[in-house]
């Protein structure tokens, strides 16, 4: 190692420093501990990633796993990065670099370093090495008894330090956070984190097998410009059956958007290899909810997966609790987009002060053709919003063999709505209650359902015309099939009106739009039912 002194007192060191958003006298007064120098490239790190997948799975977790343990819940909420030793708080860019302290619920230590160029060429990068002093903690912490250089959990980007400091200080706003295994996640445009994406799902809710949750090892940090909006992350991955190599280019403007180029490298077979995952929560909501579950109207981060399939179809598939764990396929060739989003934003809805009106959508957009596969939506069942219980990503269609690599680049954008929504009417409210008919008898097996459609399509009807209700099902026959306007006085507001009745426990698949002449109106409503005998959450 170079002697730490001598290094310094050359101006080219001091400027090598300062392009690593490090300030020299901070290296020199020994506040900030850095490793040696070694040399960086994208091209070399997936060159690690592709040899590491030809070796056996060795975890290098050497922190003290009885101290880790000590790290709880309460202990771990009482460590705060101190941000007098954030990266880039004096650029270059604006936007200042802060870590996670590691804990019980965060075991893997991860390797933290600077580059002093771009990653897209040969640079040089240099490790931030783990001190308890970057932390602000309890004189009685159990972090104190970890040994120099155990690691950090994760890191955030936080918030402009060139913004106003009266409206966002930047040491107390982050917009970016990747802690945990490969989750990472943004807050959009309404300044609100919610669901997660991953770097990617192995056998999530496959019978017989664990799911697998591989780990960001490594991160290394891009300088940027200096007024620049974008940051860009080179991250490497690795599992039991993966390894992987990532350059995230995140651009921080009204909402969030990412531009990701991953290659993978299996180590060994995957029965569900899931790419481009994203993760979220929903508990209940209007749509379903059992008597006295909760005192609010509903909970959940997202509350169903849009999609625009490879012919151009525009579909809104709403979330359900499951009575157990469900996993479904929507087979396509040349996806255009998928994601899961949080449609209803009127806080009346969710009347809680966590926000959930709030919540970010997250769209997945391929940046070239990802071939034949299928949108798989995992739905568990769950009975508290502490559970992240909906998985949707990409599965190709081609096993996931050992030996086999990928290399995708697709954009994620973290905002309140889908990027590419469609002209059609959208699906805005999907809701159950007891079929038949008021003052009758009320069928045993038989459900009723409103579907509401509210856009531009439905506003241009000419008066006095009713659009016809395109309604499919997987098992079960219709009756009462009607549709009208929603009398709240909102032009282009309408519903569609169904009964099913079905025997049996089987789930019931739909399918739903409204047409006028031949040409469909709105976008294509799909729900999952699961008939309520089975399922107390219908109750």
């Amino acid at each position: 190692m170079l002697n730490r002194r001598r290094f310094l007192a050359s101006a080219s060191a001091a400027a090598a420093l300062a392009a690593l958003g490090i300030a020299p006298e901070a290296v020199a007064a020994g506040r900030i501990k850095m490793g040696s120098s070694e040399k960086f490239s994208f091209d070399t790190l997936i060159a690690r990633a592709r040899d590491m997948a030809k070796t056996p799975y060795n975890p290098h977790n050497k922190v003290p796993r009885d101290i880790l343990d000590q790290i709880d819940y309460e202990a771990h909420g009482k460590i705060r990065f101190n941000t007098d030793y954030a990266p880039f708080a004096d650029g270059p860019g604006q936007f200042p670099l802060t870590f996670f302290h590691l804990g019980k619920f965060f075991l893997v230590p991860v390797h933290m370093y600077l580059l002093d160029g771009p990653g897209s060429a040969p640079t040089r990068a240099r490790e931030i090495l783990y001190n308890d002093n970057y932390f602000d903690m309890p004189a009685d912490s159990p972090a104190h008894k970890l040994p120099a250089g155990s690691g950090f959990a994760g890191f955030r980007f936080q918030e402009s330090r060139l913004a106003d400091q009266q409206k966002k200080d930047w040491r107390s706003n982050d917009w970016v956070a990747f802690l945990g295994a490969s989750y990472f996640r943004a807050i959009g445009d309404l300044y609100q984190y919610g669901l997660s994406a991953r770097g990617i799902a192995i056998d999530v809710a496959e019978a017989g097998k664990k799911e697998e949750f591989p780990d960001f090892t490594h991160f290394f940090f891009e300088p940027s410009a200096p007024d620049s909006d974008t940051v860009v992350v080179y991250a490497l991955l690795e599992g039991p059956s993966v390894t992987g190599a990532y350059r995230f280019t995140m651009r921080r403007a009204e909402g969030v958007t990412m531009e990701i180029d991953k290659s993978l490298f299996l180590r060994r077979d995957v029965a569900r290899l899931g790419l481009a995952p994203a993760t979220s929560m929903y508990w209940f909501s209007e749509t379903v909810k059992g008597t006295g579950v909760d005192w609010r109207p509903e909970v959940h981060d997202s509350d169903g997966l849009a999609m625009w399939n490879g012919n151009g179809e525009h579909i809104w598939r709403p979330l359900n609790n499951p009575p157990h764990t469900i996993a479904s396929a929507f087979a396509d060739s040349g996806l255009r987009g998928f994601g899961l989003s949080q449609r209803d934003r009127d806080f009346d809805h969710y009347q809680d002060g966590v926000m959930y009106q709030r919540r970010p959508g997250l769209w997945v957009e391929p940046l070239e053709n990802w071939g034949d596969g299928a949108v798989q939506l995992i739905e568990i069942n769950t009975d508290d919003e502490i559970h992240d219980n909906i998985v949707a990503m990409w599965v190709p269609k081609a096993a996931a063999t050992a030996g086999s690599n990928y290399r995708l680049r697709y954009r994620l954008y973290w905002q309140q709505d889908e990027p590419f929504p469609s002209p059609l009417a959208r699906c805005v409210a999907t809701r159950l209650g007891n079929g038949g008919q008021p003052g009758q008898p009320r069928p045993p097996n038989m459900r009723k359902f409103v579907v509401e459609f509210k856009g531009a399509p439905l506003e241009k009807l000419p008066f006095g015309t009713k659009p016809e209700v395109v309604l499919n099902t997987s098992r079960g026959s219709f009756s009462y099939i009607f549709a009208e306007p929603v009398p709240n006085g909102i032009a282009g507001h309408w519903r569609a009106q169904f009964d099913l009745a079905v025997d049996g426990e089987e789930p019931v698949d739909m399918r739903l739009f409204l047409r006028d002449k031949g040409e469909a109106l709105t976008e294509t409503w799909l729900f999952q039912y699961h008939p309520f005998k089975t399922s107390p959450v219908y109750r």
